[in-house]
């Protein structure tokens, strides 16, 4: 249905030649383009905003259709023409998106070094402000079995304890662990909390019977002065 000014803003409404469902239905989602396939999401735009235009939108705001996974409700109601409603729909589908990634990238993940670990936690934690604190639960063979965000602080720094760390390791089953944290400074260089941290967590894990195999620091290869974007405890000798 239009609008009151006579300007399209529903898929409908478009010009059929425009309309991405009619293109979707003849060839199939490759061929779309981005901007067409998060219309096909939106569904409709606003008076006097067609829904490819709000989509446009969307995808300058955010620098790029990947950039809406680091997006929360709070960001799409921002855009003119999102309202609360199309805002949690859209931040729902970036969850679903996201968990799907996931569950790929732990079933793929050779987690056989810091590296590995690093390539595996970037992409989560590369727009982080605050700290997160990860733990990779593995099985006897160090295959990933489940990785977890356990706990968040502010931009100086996580509160870490011990229980919230093997929680998971203990759901899972999981002989061993490999814990992590962001640097949001880009930095990855240890701090003397993250010291004391790691002696605590060492010896709890002891306690536990589960190993702890390393605890990485994630950042940024252009702010670490080794160039490398994290730091191992283990390669440099767990404390």
């Amino acid at each position: 249905m239009s609008t009151g000014s006579g300007r399209p803003h529903g898929l409908r409404d478009l010009p059929l030649e425009e309309r991405p469902q009619e293109r979707l239905e003849r060839h199939g989602p490759a061929p779309l383009s981005d901007k067409e396939l998060l219309a096909m999401l939106i569904r409709s735009g606003t008076a006097g905003r067609d829904v490819l235009a709000l989509a446009e939108d969307l995808i300058r705001e955010a620098g790029s259709l990947a950039g809406l996974l680091r997006w929360d409700v709070t960001d799409f109601k921002r855009i003119k023409g999102i309202g609360k409603i199309k805002a949690l729909q859209l931040s729902t589908y970036v969850e679903i998106a996201k968990r799907m990634m996931n569950s790929e990238r732990i079933r793929n993940a050779p987690l056989h070094d810091s590296r590995s670990v690093w390539e595996f936690l970037y992409p989560e934690v590369r727009s982080d402000s605050v700290e997160r604190v990860w733990v990779l639960c593995l099985d006897r063979k160090n295959k990933l079995l489940r990785a977890e965000a356990v706990t968040s602080g502010t931009a100086s720094g996580s509160f870490v304890h011990a229980r919230e760390v093997f929680r998971p390791a203990i759901r899972h089953g999981a002989s061993a662990v490999i814990i992590a944290h962001n640097h949001p400074s880009g930095d990855p260089s240890p701090s003397a909390a993250d010291v004391r941290v790691t002696q605590k967590l060492r010896r709890a894990a002891e306690h536990l019977d589960i190993e702890l195999h390393d605890h990485v620091i994630i950042g940024e290869p252009e702010s670490d002065p080794t160039g490398l974007g994290y730091y191992s405890f283990l390669e440099n000798g767990m404390p």
